[in-house]
């Protein structure tokens, strides 16, 4: 299996029997991909779609933790869907998790219309234009909406969910308006959100969303989320998350 992992790339060990393989210069997951895997309500029958897989950290995760009947991960960048379905082979997954290299604008066409019963997402924060733009290109679209913007993922999420389909979503929380203004006009009511805050009394800097493709109006606000308590260590929250014995 040795042979799977490149010069350039490392072999994580995740802390629940799987691993990632990651590059050791360049993109690599962080506490958002490990939360919203948390946060996504998914049941044992549901077919998933995860937009943007990147590594393919969410889709091992969400497996790992809620394991759905099968899940779908695109990646527009070939080179990091490739990486992403040697994690998968490495960790014999190939049964559970399929890897696509595409365009998630192309989803709805190639994948099908009203076939999945949740979207799960951990999409690019920035709006292209805003902000230094990373000089590595991969890192560049994975943070910034240069091969995708909100309204996209939006769009093709509500075109291949079925009827009372579930969304799931970590953003920047100074993206709240945009967020829900855009589920709303595109009949996919937010329904659950979370607010996620790096200490107790700082602003918050993360959302989890859930949406409910044509669902009735009611949000309803979780208890906020703290990454680190007041001594600078994991709440035990985080840890429980995260697996660890604190």
């Amino acid at each position: 299996m040795e042979n799977l992992i490149k010069p350039n790339e490392t072999l994580d060990d995740l802390q629940n029997g799987y691993f990632l393989i990651q590059k050791k210069e360049g993109f690599r997951f962080g506490v958002d991909a490990v939360l919203l895997s948390d946060f996504a309500a998914l049941k044992t029958t549901d077919k998933v779609l995860e937009m943007g897989t990147g590594t393919g950290i969410i889709a091992i995760l969400l497996y790992a933790k809620k394991k759905p009947k099968n899940i779908t991960a695109i990646e527009i960048q070939e080179e990091m869907a490739e990486m992403a379905n040697r994690s998968v082979i490495y960790n014999k997954l190939e049964g559970h998790i399929t890897i696509i290299a595409m365009d998630l604008n192309d989803a709805p066409k190639k994948l099908g219309k009203a076939v999945f019963n949740a979207v799960v997402t951990n999409p690019p924060y920035m709006k292209a234009g805003c902000g230094i733009v990373n000089p590595s290109q991969q890192q560049a679209i994975s943070r910034f909406e240069i091969s995708c913007t909100l309204e996209d993922i939006l769009d093709s999420a509500y075109e291949v969910l079925i009827p009372g389909g579930r969304f799931f979503m970590v953003h920047r929380a100074d993206r709240l308006v945009d967020i829900i203004y855009n589920m709303r006009i595109r009949k996919i009511e937010p329904k659950r959100i979370r607010f996620v805050h790096s200490h107790i009394g700082k602003k918050p800097h993360l959302i989890l969303i859930e949406g409910l493709k044509g669902g009735k109006p009611e949000l309803k606000f979780m208890e906020p989320l703290y990454i680190y308590d007041e001594k600078g260590q994991y709440t035990k929250e985080i840890n429980d998350i995260y697996g660890r014995i604190k």
